[in-house]
């Protein structure tokens, strides 16, 4: 979303227009980066337990939370980090200099994300996420505070969950039961971790987002990470997944649209302006529009609260964040389908979506295995797999032999790659924690329900000691 002050005012004249922002992000192969965004809960540690604070539990935004965290990480390092504000509170931070290109921000309930910098090699991503880590490490201590990246809340309640003072998520929390059962869950007891691709020219986009939506279903079963629900399994391995179901479906999910032989830069425009809005800025303030049509406004057409008002292409930008798909198209690609999970699996996810969409041979390969079945089968087994995980059916078989032939795929293209570490190592290294799996290895999901009905005896809140980052 666009910061007051920064967006782009030029008035909307056509689709065509609006096609030709998205083509922006068009970048030669050299120049193609890797951006990693994760996200994790707050807790609050027992022994630093403060008036009003309860062990284990989400911490406030404050005194001595979430805002104490931003305002530390500024204060000790102000030169790489700019503050964030909404109406004068704290919610974010933006890098300078050597952070130039990232940003801390928060999610609903205070899920902490870094939005990492566009980086060349899944060796940096690894120094950057293991970088951020360490930062947090003393200001937690400090303020008796850990994080841990889960895909949802193991044990909190709705009404457990903090709320973070941004504008955006007050009118979002307003509307979202209006449209799905489960939007309020998405909001504030979730943790994804998403990477962001470039693509070449429309065509190179085409081919990726058809590759990377199909299987998108596959690494929600491999990275399903949230087998809990207030305190005890639930019978699904990404809870996190499940929600989304029942979100905001005419935003969300696997459109079948993006599959079509027409689809493009100007067919995601038009199929994103017949989403629903949620907000405009204006005069650095956001505005509730939720549930007007971004159609009707360019067609100048009356809508309480947008009268007299011209679009812009900044309101076009902050439009495009509020689809959720489970790839979004921006001026670069998101791969969203994921739980947040173990620093080792957040980076495996990275390296497997970069290991099949950067390497020519890799994605060739990628775009014939995805053909082998309809279009409509991806989108069915993006129902199975928050409850079956690998052992959703598929083909005759099991979604496990299809991750296989994804991290094989992978494999091949990391090696292409080349990209070598100051030990020598490439980046097929990151994709150890996926080969234990498909071999016949435990999800993360799969090894916290071992641990609840073994050396936890039925005690969810040891996960968080056990995830902490």
């Amino acid at each position: 979303m666009s910061n007051p002050g920064d967006q782009d005012t030029t008035p909307i004249e056509s689709v065509s227009q609006l096609a030709g922002v998205l083509a922006q992000g068009e970048k030669p192969k050299d120049a193609w980066r890797i951006g990693t965004e994760h996200e994790k809960f707050g807790f609050i540690r027992p022994q630093a337990t403060r008036p009003g604070h309860r062990p284990w539990m989400p911490p406030p935004y404050e005194p001595d939370g979430i805002h104490a965290v931003l305002s530390a990480m500024q204060q000790h390092n102000g030169t790489i980090w700019h503050d964030i504000r909404d109406k004068g509170a704290l919610i974010g931070l933006k890098g300078l200099n050597t952070q130039k290109g990232a940003s801390i921000s928060l999610e609903p309930a205070g899920q902490f994300e870094l939005s990492g910098k566009p980086l060349a090699s899944l060796h940096e991503t690894r120094a950057e996420m293991a970088g951020h880590f360490n930062d947090l490490h003393p200001i937690c201590e400090m303020l008796g505070l850990g994080f841990a990246p889960l895909g949802f809340h193991p044990f909190a309640r709705r009404e457990d969950m903090p709320r973070m003072p941004k504008s955006r998520y007050a009118i979002m929390q307003a509307y979202m039961p209006r449209v799905g059962s489960l939007g309020l869950d998405m909001m504030l007891r979730t943790c994804t971790v998403q990477v962001n691709l470039d693509f070449s020219s429309e065509q190179d986009m085409i081919r990726k987002m058809r590759v990377s939506l199909a299987l998108q279903p596959v690494a929600t079963a491999l990275f399903a990470n949230s087998p809990f629900y207030e305190g005890h399994p639930n019978g699904l391995l990404s809870n996190r997944a499940h929600v989304w179901t029942d979100t905001d479906n005419r935003r969300s999910g696997m459109p079948l649209e993006f599959f079509a032989p027409s689809f493009g830069f100007e067919a995601y425009v038009e199929w994103l302006l017949d989403v629903p809005m949620y907000f405009i800025m204006r005069d650095g303030r956001i505005h509730d529009v939720a549930g007007r049509s971004f159609r009707a406004w360019m067609k100048g057409e009356y809508q309480e609260g947008l009268d007299g008002l011209t679009p812009t292409i900044g309101d076009f930008e902050d439009h495009m964040t509020t689809a959720f798909t489970d790839v979004r198209l921006k001026q670069f690609l998101e791969m969203r389908g994921a739980d947040a999970g173990s620093p080792e699996m957040m980076l495996a996810q990275s390296a497997l979506w970069v290991g099949l969409l950067y390497d020519d041979a890799a994605l060739s390969a990628a775009d014939a295995l995805v053909h082998e079945q309809p279009w409509t089968s991806y989108v069915d087994l993006r129902a199975q797999v928050p409850r079956l995980g690998l052992d959703a059916p598929w083909a005759g078989g099991r979604a496990r032999e299809l991750a296989a032939r994804m991290v094989e795929i992978a494999t091949d293209g990391l090696r292409a790659r080349a990209c070598r570490d100051a030990t020598g190592a490439d980046e097929t290294q990151y994709l150890a924690p996926l080969h234990e799996i498909v071999a016949g290895g435990p999800i993360q999901a799969e090894a916290w329900l071992a641990a609840y009905h073994g050396r936890w005896n039925g005690d969810v809140t040891r996960i968080f000691d056990e995830a902490a980052i």
